[in-house]
């Protein structure tokens, strides 16, 4: 099985390499939108991620790096059955599989955030002591949502299931219920209301550690990104994520998300915009 024969490719992430082989590090968009829970439409993120990064430089003044000099491919949109969120779960674990299969460094974007269960799936059979790290206005700890198990609003949780809540480290928290709050206090690694301070005072602990990044787009204010299913007053600046990546530069950061972008409720586009620089810096910092 080939990345082509799992995804579509209409365009291309700006200064994108044509060569798969040749690629250390490689994007694909997972256009998963079947459990949000208050405004659909993140299916839409990819592409609009794609569509404006060509507004952007390829130099990143905040890393001193070029994506000219960076050795990455996008293999497009991962193609998805709509309605049948069993078989979208086992295609996108699939697909992260046959990525660290051919050793590359994958970097998604949704799409909503269960995306990221399948791919820790994944990642668990090469990274066995993997910690995620976890970039997010809500906690998304909930056992079940509505009555099921598998949801945007219970992804957190059925990853702490997996590597354990003690490799979970969530920061930017700032939305959830008390028994979410009451878990996260008492089992993970648990920063709310704060990025930059969190992640400073735990990464002497991750050293050497292989480490998963998991941003939501909704950790940064919607006064900056409104285009999310699921905003929430209070958040981050912009200029805080930009420096998570300058912080993680160096450190063994074997794979990423960002997620949650809905450009439908973003006519200006800034949204996608802010996605489209924090894929950039992902790729530079993490290559």
């Amino acid at each position: 099985m080939k990345i082509d024969d799992l995804c579509a490719r209409d365009w291309s992430f700006l200064a994108a390499k044509e060569s798969y082989q040749e690629a250390g590090l490689v994007l694909t968009g997972l256009p998963l939108d079947l459990t949000s829970s208050f405004r659909p439409g993140s299916r839409q993120g990819p592409q609009a991620i794609r569509s404006v990064s060509e507004g952007l430089e390829e130099f990143s003044p905040y890393l001193n790096l070029d994506l000219g000099d960076c050795p990455f491919y996008d293999g497009g949109d991962l193609l998805l059955p709509f309605g049948n969120l069993h078989v979208c779960l086992e295609r996108i674990e699939e697909i992260c599989r046959l990525l660290l299969t051919d050793e590359k460094l994958p970097v998604f974007f949704g799409g909503e955030h269960l995306v990221t269960f399948p791919v820790i799936k994944a990642m668990l059979d090469f990274y066995p002591d993997l910690a995620i790290l976890q970039f997010d206005a809500h906690a998304d700890l909930r056992d079940e949502y509505m009555g099921e198990k598998h949801s945007h609003a219970t992804v957190i949780r059925r990853v702490s299931e997996l590597v354990g809540p003690d490799h979970v480290y969530q920061f930017g928290i700032r939305s959830g219920t008390r028994d979410e709050f009451s878990f996260g206090h008492n089992f993970t690694h648990f920063y709310p209301f704060q990025v930059l301070p969190g992640l400073e005072s735990v990464l002497s602990a991750l050293k050497g550690r292989p480490l998963y990044v998991t941003i939501d787009i909704d950790v940064v204010d919607p006064a900056y990104a409104p285009g999310t299913g699921t905003p929430e007053p209070g958040g981050v600046t912009p200029q805080e994520i930009f420096r998570v990546f300058e912080l993680l530069q160096g450190w063994n950061v074997v794979g990423c998300d960002i997620v949650e972008l809905s450009p439908v409720y973003d006519p200006s586009g800034i949204t996608a915009l802010l996605a489209a620089k924090m894929v950039r810096e992902a790729l530079l910092a993490f290559s």
